[in-house]
């Protein structure tokens, strides 16, 4: 056979191979575009393509627009291109896809190497950035896009999956600009400790955001990419060390970096900063807690999800001011606990009326322990097994003032151990606008998920007091009114029973006093006095106007505070005396935004006339009477300066029976305050009025938070005096005219002129 017809034979065969191989491809292709007989699996679909759905966090900013948390099952936030470091950029084109500009979604030089890789079992493939992003943002290898064709065959499954992020790739780079590419694969890509995006994994590797990633940063996180959970700082720091100077390596080959940068940044440690986020730790923790269920329901109701929509909450927390707040409610009971501790040492702080030990205290609270519940579900009515392991000692970490502690504990310890623990509730409000400033659970939020702020309620107290006040007030009395410090009794429901409240000391003086000071040094009889004369039934009422939403029988016992209520209400009710009479239910909401900042509703919160604008204002003079007549129970602020510094101040106590709850309620201009203090259980106490009262355990708070309020220049809030109506008083308020007019009156009847135009009070 003649050598030229060799040649040709060779020459047609391969171009009649190349046909064949071409018709092969094309046919492969678009069986595989078809799902041809369900053998392949279903493509991604050009509407998807066009309006990739990603999961986005959303994110709950501070009124101030600071990030206080979010709400994610992938934490991911999208960003811009301009908002990525060129070194991110260079890092990454130089180690995954130096030819990214170059090709349309397919690299053929690097594709030649695909068979390679599979005949020796690797796994890399050769990917470009197009392909990772199919693979990333559509899930183009789960169970939804394979056929039966691949069922039992991994290489099969593997040459269809790359077949298709091929076509797909091809696809995004018809649809998206490079830059657009580069940034959408940035924003979906995994980088493990659940940080998906950049803009996440800049944040919780460096704590910093990804413009301003550094060389190193840039190329540990790059190196990353290739098996996060091998490669994690975090797990495996050696590992991430030489594979972060491997994308170093690679950046200095391709001219992104010189020599000298090279080997200068590959002699640096890893330096990391890393802190995953959660809802345990940042700021408002306990606020963070109690708007998820809220923010979940409002979702529901409207076809979204919280933990994918990537939605905006715009809150009305104030960053500086919530930081102050939970400042000043880890200083003070840091130092009150210290004080139970040493009080209780050596006993039991769970005590009864008679304050005897409770029997059985601990194994009653054991029984409502998730830890107990879990055992009961496992091992039924088998006591003994249940006891066994609540009492054998494991690893844990438990909560101290000093820090979390690695210790050995048995659950029934631990229970124990953390029952000797006082809690605290703290919340401030703007009184104008119902805008809560702080919000402060609890003194821990990854120990102590119960929230002390609103969904905890307790017994007011004296704090209750200024309710019967106002009321009073707002029909007719005046704050000069006298009534003598003496025994009141009230019929009961046993017609053999009477009921006589007593002063906190156990003592009556028999002196007058005006409402004012009354209130002030907080006199149990003369709130009495006023129950009686006004009503219980009119009290509540007035209550209820005011702000108080929790359930209140109208029964005498009310001038003592009986009833539970919550911070979250009183802080409510008395921003009403501030607010002009006019009742701003508390509200923590300002707007939400969907991803693309469309404004989804703006919030309003929902407003009642209480009071008239003359009631209000003395209220306000009523509370200042406790910072400001002699006796007054807030005194005691003079200790750090806020009596002195100019500027008015109004307050008032409150403490409950045994010392189970002490309260401190506030009022400035333009922050209401309240604090509360106790154990989660009521029998948990101090025994002596000493530590255990309103003015010891809560009104440090308050007071340590507004010097920090008053030193910070940013939260805007000085120290000012509350404004007066407009309309001149009708009510007297200096009582020494007050009293040179009623002299004429005589006090035989219980009854004095109310100082509003000389009259009787009204009747009722």
């Amino acid at each position: 056979m003649k050598k030229g017809s060799i040649i040709k034979k060779i020459v047609w065969g391969t171009w009649i191979g190349f046909v064949f191989m071409l018709l092969f491809i094309v046919t492969y292709v678009y069986m595989v575009s078809i799902d041809m007989f369900g053998l392949f699996g279903p493509m991604v679909d050009i509407q998807t393509l066009e309006n990739p759905k990603n999961e986005y966090a959303s994110e709950l900013y501070t009124e101030d627009m600071v990030l206080l948390g979010k709400y994610f099952r992938e934490n991911r936030t999208p960003i811009k291109y301009e908002d990525i470091s060129p070194n991110m950029i260079h890092a990454l084109l130089a180690t995954e896809d130096i030819r990214f500009e170059e090709h349309s979604g397919i690299d053929m030089m690097g594709t030649l190497a695909i068979g390679w890789y599979l005949i020796k079992g690797d796994k890399r493939g050769s990917s470009t950035i197009s392909q990772q992003l199919a693979k990333n943002l559509f899930n183009t290898r789960g169970a939804q896009y394979e056929g039966s064709l691949a069922e039992n065959n991994h290489k099969i499954k593997v040459i269809i999956n790359k077949t298709k992020e091929w076509m797909t790739a091809i696809t995004l780079e018809k649809s998206y600009t490079k830059k657009e590419i580069m940034t959408m694969y940035l924003n979906t890509v995994d980088f493990g400790s659940n940080a998906y995006g950049i803009q996440v994994a800049s944040k919780t590797f460096f704590r910093t955001t990804p413009d301003s990633l550094k060389l190193n940063e840039a190329a540990m996180l790059v190196g990353m990419l290739k098996a996060p959970s091998l490669y994690s700082p975090v797990y495996n720091p050696d590992l991430a060390l030489g594979r972060r100077n491997t994308v170093l390596e690679q950046m200095k080959k391709y001219k992104f970096i010189t020599v000298l940068q090279c080997d200068s940044v590959k002699a640096m440690p890893l330096a990391l900063n890393y802190e995953v986020e959660n809802h345990n730790k940042g700021q408002a923790t306990y606020f963070r807690s109690h708007i998820n269920a809220y923010l979940i329901k409002w979702c529901k109701e409207r076809g979204l999800d919280l933990y994918k929509d990537g939605l905006k909450i715009y809150t009305t927390i104030d960053s500086r001011i919530q930081q102050h707040a939970e400042e000043a409610v880890s200083e003070q009971m840091k130092v009150l606990q210290k004080k139970f501790f040493s009080f209780w040492k050596g006993r039991n702080p769970w005590r009864d009326e008679e304050m005897k030990e409770i029997p059985n205290f601990i194994e009653n609270a054991a029984k409502r322990s998730d830890r107990y519940m879990q055992l009961k579900a496992a091992y039924g009515d088998d006591v003994e097994a249940i006891n066994i392991h609540m009492n054998r000692k494991i690893q844990m970490r438990i909560f101290s003032w000093n820090g979390d502690k690695d210790t050995l504990m048995s659950p029934m310890d631990s229970i124990r151990y953390y029952k000797h623990f006082l809690q605290a509730g703290f919340m401030a409000m703007d009184p104008l606008n119902g805008h809560i400033k702080a919000w402060v659970g609890g003194i821990d939020h990854k120990h102590f998920k119960y929230d002390h702020v609103k969904q905890g309620k307790r017994q007011p107290g004296s704090t209750f007091k200024p309710f019967v006040y106002a009321t009073a007030l707002d029909l007719g009395y005046s704050p000069c009114f006298e009534v003598a410090d003496l025994p009141v009794t009230f019929e009961t429901a046993d017609v053999n029973k009477t009921w006589t409240p007593k002063n906190s000391d156990g003592a009556y003086s028999g002196q007058s006093f005006t409402l004012r000071k009354a209130m002030a040094n907080s006199i149990n009889s003369i709130t009495a006095n006023l129950v009686k004369r006004l009503g219980p039934e009119t009290i509540v009422q007035y209550a209820k106007r005011i702000g108080i939403q929790s359930p209140i029988d109208a029964v005498p016992a009310i001038c003592l505070g009986v009833y539970d209520v919550s911070v979250y209400e009183m802080v409510g009710a008395y921003s009403t005396f501030v607010n002009h009479g006019v009742w701003t239910e508390p509200f923590f909401i300002q707007r939400i935004e969907d991803r693309n900042g469309n404004i989804l509703q703006d919030f309003v919160p929902k407003t009642v006339e209480a009071l008239n604008e003359e009631s209000a204002y003395l209220m306000v003079h009523m509370l200042r009477g406790a910072t400001e007549e002699k006796g007054g129970t807030a005194l005691g602020l003079n200790k750090w300066g806020l009596l002195w510094k100019g500027g008015e101040i109004g307050g008032k106590t409150g403490t409950t029976q045994n010392y189970s709850d002490g309260w401190f309620m506030g009022i400035t201009p333009h922050l209401v305050s309240g604090a509360w203090v106790g154990g989660d259980d009521r029998s948990i106490h101090f025994r002596l009025m000493d530590d255990g009262q309103g003015a010891r355990m809560a009104m440090p708070i308050w007071a340590i938070f507004m010097n920090k309020v008053y030193a910070d220049p940013n939260t805007g809030i000085k120290q000012e005096n509350f404004p007066r109506p407009a309309k001149p008083l009708s009510v007297e308020i200096n009582c020494k005219t007050y009293h040179d007019r009623n002299m004429q009156y005589s006090d035989s009847s219980m009854y004095q002129g109310t100082g509003k135009n000389q009259d009787l009070p009204k009747d009722l």
